[in-house]
Protein backbone atom coordinates (compact mmCIF):
# COMPACT_ATOMS: atom_id res chain seq x y z
CA UNK A 1 0.00 0.00 0.00
CA UNK A 2 2.71 2.37 0.85
CA UNK A 3 4.67 2.10 -2.26
CA UNK A 4 1.93 3.39 -4.60
CA UNK A 5 2.14 6.88 -2.50
CA UNK A 6 6.52 6.58 -2.80
CA UNK A 7 6.64 8.82 -6.11
CA UNK A 8 4.57 11.65 -4.51
CA UNK A 9 7.56 11.72 -1.66
CA UNK A 10 10.17 13.44 -3.58
CA UNK A 11 8.78 17.45 -3.68
CA UNK A 12 11.15 17.83 -6.90
CA UNK A 13 9.01 15.79 -9.20
CA UNK A 14 6.86 17.56 -11.45
CA UNK A 15 3.54 17.41 -10.08
CA UNK A 16 3.98 16.77 -6.33
CA UNK A 17 4.87 20.37 -5.36
CA UNK A 18 4.15 22.99 -7.82
CA UNK A 19 6.27 25.69 -5.95
CA UNK A 20 9.76 23.48 -6.15
CA UNK A 21 9.62 23.20 -9.87
CA UNK A 22 10.16 27.30 -10.62
CA UNK A 23 13.20 27.27 -7.62
CA UNK A 24 14.76 23.88 -8.66
CA UNK A 25 14.84 25.53 -12.45
CA UNK A 26 16.04 28.67 -11.44
CA UNK A 27 19.30 26.80 -9.98
CA UNK A 28 20.39 26.45 -13.62
CA UNK A 29 22.14 23.64 -12.99
CA UNK A 30 24.36 25.11 -10.61
CA UNK A 31 25.97 23.53 -7.49
CA UNK A 32 25.11 24.89 -4.50
CA UNK A 33 28.17 25.26 -1.99
CA UNK A 34 27.99 25.15 1.61
CA UNK A 35 30.72 26.93 4.05
CA UNK A 36 30.90 26.16 7.64
CA UNK A 37 31.45 28.59 10.10
CA UNK A 38 31.34 27.13 13.48
CA UNK A 39 34.57 27.29 14.38
CA UNK A 40 34.60 31.09 13.82
CA UNK A 41 30.67 32.62 14.03
CA UNK A 42 29.49 29.73 16.00
CA UNK A 43 32.15 29.79 18.49
CA UNK A 44 31.19 33.89 19.11
CA UNK A 45 27.65 32.12 20.78
CA UNK A 46 28.14 33.41 24.18
CA UNK A 47 29.66 30.87 26.90
CA UNK A 48 31.07 28.93 23.76
CA UNK A 49 35.29 28.12 23.62
CA UNK A 50 36.46 25.64 21.64
CA UNK A 51 39.55 24.06 22.41
CA UNK A 52 42.24 22.96 19.61
CA UNK A 53 41.23 19.74 19.96
CA UNK A 54 37.95 20.31 19.88
CA UNK A 55 38.27 22.61 16.72
CA UNK A 56 39.85 19.75 14.85
CA UNK A 57 37.28 16.93 16.09
CA UNK A 58 34.67 19.44 14.27
CA UNK A 59 37.00 20.37 11.38
CA UNK A 60 37.27 16.40 10.83
CA UNK A 61 33.65 15.82 11.26
CA UNK A 62 32.93 18.43 8.75
CA UNK A 63 35.05 17.02 6.45
CA UNK A 64 33.25 13.72 7.12
CA UNK A 65 30.00 15.38 5.72
CA UNK A 66 31.87 16.74 2.55
CA UNK A 67 31.66 20.22 3.54
CA UNK A 68 33.72 21.97 0.73
CA UNK A 69 35.02 25.19 3.27
CA UNK A 70 35.57 25.19 7.05
CA UNK A 71 36.09 28.69 7.99
CA UNK A 72 38.68 27.59 10.52
CA UNK A 73 38.74 30.56 12.79
CA UNK A 74 39.47 34.68 12.86
CA UNK A 75 43.49 34.65 12.70
CA UNK A 76 43.46 38.32 14.45
CA UNK A 77 42.01 36.89 17.74
CA UNK A 78 45.58 35.61 19.12
CA UNK A 79 47.98 32.80 19.14
CA UNK A 80 45.91 30.23 20.67
CA UNK A 81 43.35 30.62 17.83
CA UNK A 82 45.93 30.96 15.39
CA UNK A 83 47.27 27.83 16.54
CA UNK A 84 44.07 26.28 16.29
CA UNK A 85 43.59 27.04 12.18
CA UNK A 86 47.12 26.40 11.62
CA UNK A 87 46.17 22.80 12.83
CA UNK A 88 42.77 22.32 11.10
CA UNK A 89 44.72 23.81 8.27
CA UNK A 90 47.37 21.13 8.32
CA UNK A 91 45.02 18.15 8.49
CA UNK A 92 44.72 17.75 4.64
CA UNK A 93 40.89 18.06 4.60
CA UNK A 94 39.31 17.69 0.97
CA UNK A 95 37.46 20.87 2.53
CA UNK A 96 39.16 24.94 1.43
CA UNK A 97 40.06 26.46 4.59
CA UNK A 98 39.49 29.61 5.76
CA UNK A 99 40.65 31.83 8.16
CA UNK A 100 38.15 35.13 8.95
CA UNK A 101 40.39 39.02 8.18
CA UNK A 102 39.15 41.82 9.33
CA UNK A 103 39.80 44.90 6.25
CA UNK A 104 43.33 45.48 7.30
CA UNK A 105 46.28 44.29 5.47
CA UNK A 106 47.55 42.70 8.95
CA UNK A 107 44.89 39.93 9.19
CA UNK A 108 45.87 38.76 5.77
CA UNK A 109 48.98 38.39 6.79
CA UNK A 110 48.05 36.32 9.92
CA UNK A 111 45.86 34.06 8.17
CA UNK A 112 48.75 33.54 5.65
CA UNK A 113 50.71 32.49 8.24
CA UNK A 114 48.41 29.80 9.35
CA UNK A 115 48.52 28.17 5.98
CA UNK A 116 45.04 28.32 5.41
CA UNK A 117 43.74 28.31 1.61
CA UNK A 118 41.46 31.74 1.68
CA UNK A 119 40.47 34.74 3.35
CA UNK A 120 36.62 35.31 4.89
CA UNK A 121 37.62 39.29 4.06
CA UNK A 122 35.07 41.05 5.81
CA UNK A 123 34.39 44.70 5.15
CA UNK A 124 31.80 47.52 6.49
CA UNK A 125 28.67 48.10 3.91
CA UNK A 126 26.25 49.65 5.65
CA UNK A 127 26.80 53.39 6.92
CA UNK A 128 26.44 52.80 10.72
CA UNK A 129 29.41 50.52 10.07
CA UNK A 130 31.24 52.79 8.01
CA UNK A 131 31.14 55.77 9.31
CA UNK A 132 30.10 54.52 13.74
CA UNK A 133 32.68 51.27 14.06
CA UNK A 134 35.37 51.95 11.46
CA UNK A 135 35.26 56.03 11.15
CA UNK A 136 35.67 56.18 7.67
CA UNK A 137 33.83 57.08 4.67
CA UNK A 138 32.32 54.93 1.28
CA UNK A 139 35.07 55.48 -1.21
CA UNK A 140 38.06 54.68 1.38
CA UNK A 141 35.93 51.10 1.98
CA UNK A 142 35.90 50.35 -1.73
CA UNK A 143 39.83 51.34 -2.54
CA UNK A 144 40.81 49.42 1.03
CA UNK A 145 38.33 46.26 -0.59
CA UNK A 146 40.19 46.34 -4.08
CA UNK A 147 43.98 46.68 -2.33
CA UNK A 148 43.30 43.62 0.41
CA UNK A 149 41.78 41.71 -2.32
CA UNK A 150 44.56 41.96 -4.56
CA UNK A 151 47.15 41.57 -1.75
CA UNK A 152 45.34 38.16 -0.51
CA UNK A 153 45.16 36.96 -4.61
CA UNK A 154 49.20 37.71 -4.79
CA UNK A 155 49.85 35.04 -2.34
CA UNK A 156 47.71 32.53 -3.84
CA UNK A 157 44.51 32.71 -1.18
CA UNK A 158 40.93 31.95 -2.33
CA UNK A 159 38.91 35.36 -0.95
CA UNK A 160 35.56 35.82 -0.51
CA UNK A 161 34.50 39.41 0.22
CA UNK A 162 31.75 39.97 2.94
CA UNK A 163 29.87 43.26 3.00
CA UNK A 164 29.01 43.42 6.88
CA UNK A 165 25.44 44.91 7.67
CA UNK A 166 24.49 44.14 4.05
CA UNK A 167 21.06 44.12 4.60
CA UNK A 168 20.84 47.62 6.15
CA UNK A 169 23.50 49.04 3.43
CA UNK A 170 22.32 50.97 0.89
CA UNK A 171 21.73 48.58 -1.99
CA UNK A 172 23.75 51.01 -4.37
CA UNK A 173 26.88 50.94 -2.62
CA UNK A 174 26.64 47.38 -1.81
CA UNK A 175 26.30 46.66 -5.45
CA UNK A 176 29.09 49.10 -6.12
CA UNK A 177 31.10 47.30 -3.58
CA UNK A 178 30.55 44.09 -5.06
CA UNK A 179 31.85 45.08 -8.67
CA UNK A 180 34.48 46.15 -7.34
CA UNK A 181 35.61 42.93 -4.94
CA UNK A 182 34.98 41.10 -8.71
CA UNK A 183 37.09 43.65 -10.66
CA UNK A 184 39.95 43.52 -8.14
CA UNK A 185 40.21 39.34 -8.78
CA UNK A 186 37.88 38.16 -5.73
CA UNK A 187 36.37 34.50 -5.88
CA UNK A 188 32.86 35.78 -4.72
CA UNK A 189 31.29 38.61 -2.82
CA UNK A 190 28.63 37.72 0.37
CA UNK A 191 25.45 39.08 1.14
CA UNK A 192 25.60 39.68 4.85
CA UNK A 193 22.53 39.84 7.17
CA UNK A 194 24.39 40.05 9.84
CA UNK A 195 21.87 40.99 12.69
CA UNK A 196 19.08 38.91 11.30
CA UNK A 197 17.38 41.93 10.16
CA UNK A 198 16.44 41.58 6.63
CA UNK A 199 12.87 40.17 4.83
CA UNK A 200 13.06 37.43 2.41
CA UNK A 201 11.78 39.76 -0.20
CA UNK A 202 14.24 42.74 0.52
CA UNK A 203 17.33 39.84 0.37
CA UNK A 204 15.86 38.25 -3.19
CA UNK A 205 16.24 41.73 -4.22
CA UNK A 206 19.07 42.73 -2.87
CA UNK A 207 21.29 39.14 -4.02
CA UNK A 208 19.87 39.56 -7.27
CA UNK A 209 21.76 42.51 -8.19
CA UNK A 210 25.04 41.17 -6.38
CA UNK A 211 24.80 38.05 -8.48
CA UNK A 212 25.17 40.28 -11.34
CA UNK A 213 28.81 40.69 -10.70
CA UNK A 214 29.77 36.87 -10.11
CA UNK A 215 29.66 33.97 -7.74
CA UNK A 216 27.36 35.32 -4.67
CA UNK A 217 27.55 33.80 -1.38
CA UNK A 218 24.57 34.51 1.79
CA UNK A 219 25.74 34.78 4.91
CA UNK A 220 22.23 34.80 7.16
CA UNK A 221 20.89 35.09 11.36
CA UNK A 222 17.74 33.91 12.25
CA UNK A 223 17.14 37.38 14.74
CA UNK A 224 13.56 37.52 12.79
CA UNK A 225 13.33 33.25 12.56
CA UNK A 226 14.38 34.19 8.92
CA UNK A 227 17.11 32.60 8.62
CA UNK A 228 16.20 29.39 6.56
CA UNK A 229 14.10 31.38 4.69
CA UNK A 230 16.40 34.13 3.66
CA UNK A 231 19.21 31.02 2.32
CA UNK A 232 16.12 29.54 -0.18
CA UNK A 233 15.21 33.54 -0.91
CA UNK A 234 19.21 34.37 -1.75
CA UNK A 235 19.41 31.21 -4.46
CA UNK A 236 16.41 32.22 -6.12
CA UNK A 237 18.23 35.39 -6.33
CA UNK A 238 21.21 33.51 -7.79
CA UNK A 239 23.73 32.70 -5.19
CA UNK A 240 24.86 29.64 -4.70
CA UNK A 241 27.15 29.38 -1.26
CA UNK A 242 24.96 29.23 1.88
CA UNK A 243 27.37 30.07 5.13
CA UNK A 244 26.08 28.43 7.83
CA UNK A 245 26.84 26.55 11.27
CA UNK A 246 26.03 23.45 12.68
CA UNK A 247 22.82 23.12 15.00
CA UNK A 248 22.70 26.88 14.32
CA UNK A 249 24.84 27.72 17.41
CA UNK A 250 25.93 31.22 16.75
CA UNK A 251 25.53 34.95 18.26
CA UNK A 252 22.16 35.94 19.86
CA UNK A 253 19.45 33.76 18.27
CA UNK A 254 22.05 32.36 16.25
CA UNK A 255 22.60 31.67 12.34
CA UNK A 256 21.01 29.36 9.46
CA UNK A 257 21.76 25.54 10.43
CA UNK A 258 23.77 23.61 7.99
CA UNK A 259 21.83 20.28 8.52
CA UNK A 260 18.51 21.70 7.74
CA UNK A 261 20.00 23.90 4.33
CA UNK A 262 21.59 20.44 3.37
CA UNK A 263 18.42 18.15 4.61
CA UNK A 264 15.87 21.13 2.84
CA UNK A 265 17.81 21.03 -0.87
CA UNK A 266 18.16 17.18 -0.93
CA UNK A 267 15.01 16.47 -0.19
CA UNK A 268 13.06 19.39 -1.87
CA UNK A 269 14.77 19.83 -4.98
CA UNK A 270 17.38 16.92 -5.56
CA UNK A 271 20.55 19.58 -4.91
CA UNK A 272 23.14 17.13 -2.58
CA UNK A 273 25.03 19.45 -1.21
CA UNK A 274 26.82 17.29 1.89
CA UNK A 275 26.71 13.44 3.23
CA UNK A 276 23.28 13.50 4.97
CA UNK A 277 24.13 10.44 6.50
CA UNK A 278 27.09 12.35 8.66
CA UNK A 279 24.41 15.02 10.12
CA UNK A 280 23.62 13.89 13.01
CA UNK A 281 27.00 12.70 14.02
CA UNK A 282 28.04 16.01 12.92
CA UNK A 283 25.54 17.23 15.31
CA UNK A 284 26.39 15.52 18.32
CA UNK A 285 29.80 16.63 18.30
CA UNK A 286 29.12 20.28 18.33
CA UNK A 287 26.80 19.91 20.89
CA UNK A 288 29.05 17.89 23.30
CA UNK A 289 32.03 20.57 21.97
CA UNK A 290 29.63 24.01 22.63
CA UNK A 291 27.94 22.40 25.39
CA UNK A 292 24.69 23.41 24.16
CA UNK A 293 22.14 20.83 24.08
CA UNK A 294 20.17 20.17 20.99
CA UNK A 295 16.02 20.96 21.49
CA UNK A 296 14.17 18.11 21.62
CA UNK A 297 12.08 19.42 18.92
CA UNK A 298 15.20 20.73 16.54
CA UNK A 299 14.45 19.91 13.15
CA UNK A 300 16.90 16.75 11.60
CA UNK A 301 18.75 16.25 14.71
CA UNK A 302 16.64 17.03 17.63
CA UNK A 303 15.42 13.77 19.99
CA UNK A 304 11.88 14.01 18.78
CA UNK A 305 12.32 14.99 15.58
CA UNK A 306 11.39 10.89 14.16
CA UNK A 307 10.04 10.15 17.56
CA UNK A 308 6.10 9.41 17.73
CA UNK A 309 4.05 8.78 20.44
CA UNK A 310 0.36 9.58 19.62
CA UNK A 311 -1.73 6.04 18.74
CA UNK A 312 -2.86 7.67 15.77
CA UNK A 313 0.62 8.64 14.45
CA UNK A 314 2.04 5.47 15.70
CA UNK A 315 -0.14 3.19 13.79
CA UNK A 316 0.17 4.99 10.71
CA UNK A 317 4.18 4.88 11.25
CA UNK A 318 3.65 1.05 11.53
CA UNK A 319 1.64 0.78 8.63
CA UNK A 320 3.57 3.05 6.41
CA UNK A 321 6.84 4.56 7.55
CA UNK A 322 6.24 7.55 5.55
CA UNK A 323 2.68 8.44 6.90
CA UNK A 324 4.08 10.95 9.22
CA UNK A 325 7.32 11.64 8.16
CA UNK A 326 8.95 14.11 5.22
CA UNK A 327 12.08 11.58 4.65
CA UNK A 328 13.85 8.27 6.26
CA UNK A 329 15.49 8.94 9.57
CA UNK A 330 18.31 6.63 8.42
CA UNK A 331 18.49 9.55 5.72
CA UNK A 332 20.62 11.66 8.26
CA UNK A 333 21.93 8.67 10.69
CA UNK A 334 19.16 8.71 12.90
CA UNK A 335 16.96 5.89 13.95
CA UNK A 336 12.65 5.89 14.42
CA UNK A 337 11.50 6.09 18.12
CA UNK A 338 8.31 5.53 19.17
CA UNK A 339 7.14 6.96 22.71
CA UNK A 340 5.15 5.60 25.06
CA UNK A 341 3.17 8.16 27.29
CA UNK A 342 -0.23 9.04 27.91
CA UNK A 343 -0.97 9.06 23.95
CA UNK A 344 0.02 5.97 23.30
CA UNK A 345 -1.80 3.48 21.61
CA UNK A 346 -2.27 -0.43 21.57
CA UNK A 347 -0.33 -0.98 18.12
CA UNK A 348 2.99 1.09 19.61
CA UNK A 349 2.68 -0.62 22.76
CA UNK A 350 3.03 -4.20 21.10
CA UNK A 351 5.71 -2.85 18.92
CA UNK A 352 7.77 -1.77 21.87
CA UNK A 353 7.01 -5.34 23.28
CA UNK A 354 8.02 -7.20 20.25
CA UNK A 355 11.63 -4.99 20.27
CA UNK A 356 12.33 -6.61 23.26
CA UNK A 357 10.50 -10.31 22.70
CA UNK A 358 7.68 -9.82 24.89
CA UNK A 359 4.42 -11.80 23.52
CA UNK A 360 1.44 -10.80 24.83
CA UNK A 361 -2.40 -11.65 24.34
CA UNK A 362 -4.91 -9.33 23.63
CA UNK A 363 -6.46 -8.89 27.05
CA UNK A 364 -2.52 -9.02 28.35
CA UNK A 365 -1.73 -6.04 25.72
CA UNK A 366 -4.85 -3.72 26.75
CA UNK A 367 -3.90 -3.78 30.68
CA UNK A 368 -0.25 -3.32 30.14
CA UNK A 369 -1.35 0.03 27.90
CA UNK A 370 -3.59 0.76 30.44
CA UNK A 371 -1.27 0.99 33.32
CA UNK A 372 1.77 2.93 30.74
CA UNK A 373 -0.70 5.68 30.17
CA UNK A 374 -1.12 5.73 34.20
CA UNK A 375 2.21 6.24 34.80
CA UNK A 376 2.87 9.00 32.05
CA UNK A 377 -0.49 10.80 33.20
CA UNK A 378 1.22 10.89 36.51
CA UNK A 379 4.17 12.78 34.64
CA UNK A 380 6.42 10.08 34.50
CA UNK A 381 8.88 9.40 31.75
CA UNK A 382 7.96 5.99 30.17
CA UNK A 383 11.05 4.28 30.00
CA UNK A 384 11.68 0.24 28.65
CA UNK A 385 12.27 -0.63 32.35
CA UNK A 386 9.29 0.43 33.46
CA UNK A 387 7.22 -0.74 30.16
CA UNK A 388 8.76 -4.02 31.01
CA UNK A 389 7.82 -4.24 34.72
CA UNK A 390 4.57 -3.58 33.99
CA UNK A 391 4.05 -6.58 31.31
CA UNK A 392 6.00 -8.63 33.73
CA UNK A 393 3.60 -7.73 36.56
CA UNK A 394 0.52 -8.51 33.69
CA UNK A 395 1.59 -12.08 33.12
CA UNK A 396 2.84 -12.57 36.50
CA UNK A 397 6.40 -13.48 35.27
CA UNK A 398 9.41 -12.55 37.96
CA UNK A 399 12.40 -10.95 36.38
CA UNK A 400 15.47 -12.85 37.28
CA UNK A 401 18.48 -10.34 37.83
CA UNK A 402 21.36 -11.42 36.76
CA UNK A 403 23.12 -8.19 37.71
CA UNK A 404 22.57 -6.49 40.73
CA UNK A 405 24.17 -3.32 42.34
CA UNK A 406 25.88 -4.43 46.22
CA UNK A 407 27.87 -1.30 47.16
CA UNK A 408 29.10 1.87 45.50
CA UNK A 409 31.76 4.38 47.36
CA UNK A 410 32.30 7.31 45.30
CA UNK A 411 34.98 10.59 46.35
CA UNK A 412 36.14 13.30 44.71
CA UNK A 413 37.09 15.70 47.00
CA UNK A 414 40.41 18.02 45.76
CA UNK A 415 41.84 14.60 44.02
CA UNK A 416 41.04 12.42 40.97
CA UNK A 417 37.78 11.48 41.50
CA UNK A 418 37.54 7.96 41.90
CA UNK A 419 34.69 5.59 42.90
CA UNK A 420 34.57 1.76 43.98
CA UNK A 421 31.41 -0.52 43.31
CA UNK A 422 30.58 -4.17 44.55
CA UNK A 423 28.36 -6.19 41.93
CA UNK A 424 26.59 -9.33 42.18
CA UNK A 425 26.98 -10.52 38.60
CA UNK A 426 24.86 -14.37 38.58
CA UNK A 427 26.53 -16.04 41.69
CA UNK A 428 29.49 -14.42 41.72
CA UNK A 429 30.13 -11.16 43.20
CA UNK A 430 32.69 -8.57 41.89
CA UNK A 431 34.94 -5.42 43.11
CA UNK A 432 36.32 -2.80 41.46
CA UNK A 433 37.61 0.55 41.05
CA UNK A 434 37.36 3.57 38.64
CA UNK A 435 38.73 7.20 37.73
CA UNK A 436 37.49 9.80 35.91
CA UNK A 437 36.32 13.38 35.20
CA UNK A 438 33.95 13.47 38.30
CA UNK A 439 32.43 10.79 40.33
CA UNK A 440 29.55 9.56 37.77
CA UNK A 441 32.47 9.36 35.26
CA UNK A 442 34.41 6.90 38.18
CA UNK A 443 32.13 5.26 38.90
CA UNK A 444 30.58 4.64 35.34
CA UNK A 445 34.70 2.97 34.56
CA UNK A 446 34.41 0.80 38.14
CA UNK A 447 30.90 -0.65 36.71
CA UNK A 448 33.18 -1.59 33.41
CA UNK A 449 36.01 -2.52 34.65
CA UNK A 450 34.07 -5.11 37.33
CA UNK A 451 31.57 -6.40 34.46
CA UNK A 452 35.11 -6.75 32.13
CA UNK A 453 33.94 -9.00 28.97
CA UNK A 454 30.19 -8.06 29.81
CA UNK A 455 30.57 -4.30 29.95
CA UNK A 456 30.49 -4.16 25.70
CA UNK A 457 28.07 -1.12 25.62
CA UNK A 458 27.60 1.85 24.55
CA UNK A 459 26.12 4.82 26.63
CA UNK A 460 23.37 6.53 23.95
CA UNK A 461 22.46 9.28 25.53
CA UNK A 462 22.19 10.49 29.75
CA UNK A 463 19.75 12.71 31.07
CA UNK A 464 19.11 14.37 34.52
CA UNK A 465 16.10 15.86 35.85
CA UNK A 466 15.74 17.38 39.12
CA UNK A 467 12.38 16.15 40.82
CA UNK A 468 12.53 18.07 44.01
CA UNK A 469 13.81 21.89 45.66
CA UNK A 470 16.22 22.53 47.94
CA UNK A 471 19.50 21.08 49.23
CA UNK A 472 18.09 17.69 49.30
CA UNK A 473 16.96 17.90 45.92
CA UNK A 474 16.04 14.17 44.79
CA UNK A 475 17.25 13.49 40.97
CA UNK A 476 15.91 11.27 37.95
CA UNK A 477 18.65 9.75 35.69
CA UNK A 478 17.57 8.20 32.71
CA UNK A 479 20.01 6.25 30.60
CA UNK A 480 19.87 4.32 27.47
CA UNK A 481 22.29 1.77 26.79
CA UNK A 482 22.89 -0.05 23.55
CA UNK A 483 24.60 -3.26 22.80
CA UNK A 484 25.09 -4.94 19.37
CA UNK A 485 20.93 -4.44 17.72
CA UNK A 486 19.65 -3.93 21.24
CA UNK A 487 18.88 -1.07 23.38
CA UNK A 488 16.99 -0.23 26.54
CA UNK A 489 16.02 2.97 28.68
CA UNK A 490 15.96 2.94 32.30
CA UNK A 491 15.33 5.50 34.85
CA UNK A 492 15.92 6.03 38.77
CA UNK A 493 15.87 8.47 41.24
CA UNK A 494 18.33 9.36 44.14
CA UNK A 495 19.24 12.33 45.93
CA UNK A 496 23.08 11.00 44.83
CA UNK A 497 23.25 12.26 41.28
CA UNK A 498 26.29 9.21 41.25
CA UNK A 499 24.29 6.17 43.04
CA UNK A 500 20.82 7.33 40.53
CA UNK A 501 23.38 6.80 37.86
CA UNK A 502 25.03 3.90 39.01
CA UNK A 503 21.46 2.18 39.41
CA UNK A 504 19.94 3.26 36.41
CA UNK A 505 22.94 1.62 34.11
CA UNK A 506 22.99 -1.73 36.46
CA UNK A 507 19.51 -2.04 35.69
CA UNK A 508 19.89 -1.47 31.66
CA UNK A 509 23.03 -3.90 31.94
CA UNK A 510 21.14 -6.47 33.15
CA UNK A 511 18.51 -6.03 30.86
CA UNK A 512 20.51 -5.70 28.18
CA UNK A 513 22.49 -9.13 29.10
CA UNK A 514 19.29 -11.06 29.65
CA UNK A 515 17.96 -13.17 26.62
CA UNK A 516 14.72 -11.63 24.87
CA UNK A 517 11.50 -12.62 27.23
CA UNK A 518 9.49 -14.15 25.22
CA UNK A 519 6.44 -15.42 27.37
CA UNK A 520 4.76 -18.76 27.32
CA UNK A 521 1.69 -17.67 25.32
CA UNK A 522 0.48 -17.65 21.39
CA UNK A 523 0.99 -14.23 19.27
CA UNK A 524 -2.15 -12.30 19.09
CA UNK A 525 -3.50 -10.88 16.19
CA UNK A 526 -4.29 -6.91 15.95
Amino acid sequence: MAEKFRAQDNFSTDDANAAATPFAASLDGRDVLLLDTTLRDGEQAPGVSLSTTEKVDIARALDRAAVPFVEAGSACTGAGERDAIARVADLGLDATVTSFARGVRADVDLALDCGVDGVNLVVPASDRHVEGKVGTDRDSVVETTVELVEHARDHGLWVEVLGEDGSRADVDFLDRLAAAAHDAGADRFCYCDTVGHGSPEHTERVVSRLAEHGPTSTHVHDDLGFAMTNVHASLRAGADLVHATVNGVGERAGNVALEEVAVALSHCYGVDCANLDELYSLAQTVARATETPLPPNKAVVGENAFAHESGIHTDGTLKDEAMYEPYPPETVGRERRLVLGKHAGRAGVRAALDEHGVEVTDDELARVVERVKGLAERGKRVTDADLLTVAEDVQGRARERRVRLVDLQATSGGGVPTASVRLAVDDEERVAAGTGNGPVDAAVEAVRTALGPDAAFQLESYHVDAISGGTDAVVTVEVELSRGDRSVSVAASDADITRASVVAMVDALDRLRAPKAVADVPPADD
